[in-house]
């Protein structure tokens, strides 16, 4: 089953959007990384994403990109094919 994690920070006004949109699909669970929490998880979100912006978000093994990558998909209607067999335990 794919999971949604998602590189976060604290008051980030795109990252609460984007959790906003993935709730909107009956997403309640989000695997959350504090970035500005623990610095060792921005290096990693950097070389795993080559972006230095947050949020950055995975479903599954997808590098789905920031908020306006995930409205992208969602405008586009392929959003809800990745979201399929979503694991929220």
């Amino acid at each position: 089953m794919k999971r949604i994690t998602m590189y976060t920070s604290a008051h980030c006004p795109y990252c609460l959007m984007a959790e906003r949109l993935l709730a909107s699909k009956g997403i309640e669970k989000i695997d959350k990384i504090r970035v500005d929490l623990q610095p060792e998880r921005f290096k990693e979100m950097l070389e795993k994403t080559r972006r230095r912006t947050v949020p950055q978000i995975y479903i599954g093994e997808v590098h789905v990109g920031g908020y306006q990558d995930l409205a992208a998909l969602n405008h586009e209607g392929r959003l809800d094919e990745l979201l399929e067999n979503i694991s929220e335990d």
